[in-house]
């Protein structure tokens, strides 16, 4: 569903006010997980409740590649998400995590958002030693040590 918004503060970030009508429309709650749409650049979020505003945040970089800022006034199209959020594990934590179904088992019951955070960690690891070290951090935390 399209409705037209301005690029408005948001914390330290930008974004829209997501009008109640909308959000009452998708039928999944107060924080829907959504597909945002803005000048042909999409990209997966769910909808945020903030001091008393429904809102929609653009990161610096969905701002970049939809080409908004500040105080624009813009169409945004907006849709629920209905696809699995899914966050593959590297290479070397599947193998880890694959020899232990107990392990496997309670890293796929993690939430997405922890699942992300924890993989992007692993991912930005520099050295083999850092990766290393933060995988087995995150087996220690799934054995609940």
């Amino acid at each position: 569903m399209k409705f037209k918004a301005t690029v408005i503060p948001s914390g330290n970030a930008l974004g829209v006010e997501v009008p109640q009508k909308v959000v009452d429309e998708l039928g999944q709650g107060k924080r829907p997980p959504v597909v945002v749409e803005i000048n042909g650049h999409s990209w997966r979020t769910r909808v945020a409740a903030m001091r008393g505003q429904i809102l929609i945040g653009i990161s610096a970089a969905n701002r970049e590649a939809s080409g908004v800022d500040l105080g624009e006034e813009i169409e945004v199209d907006l849709q629920l998400d209905e696809e699995p959020r899914v966050v593959e594990a590297p290479d070397d934590l599947a193998a880890v995590l694959d020899a232990d179904p107990a392990l496997r088992g309670a890293y796929e019951r993690m939430a997405f958002s922890l699942k992300r955070k924890q993989v992007g960690e692993i991912e930005s690891a520099k050295s083999p030693e850092t990766r290393q070290r933060r995988i087995d951090k995150l087996v220690e935390s799934l054995r609940g040590k």
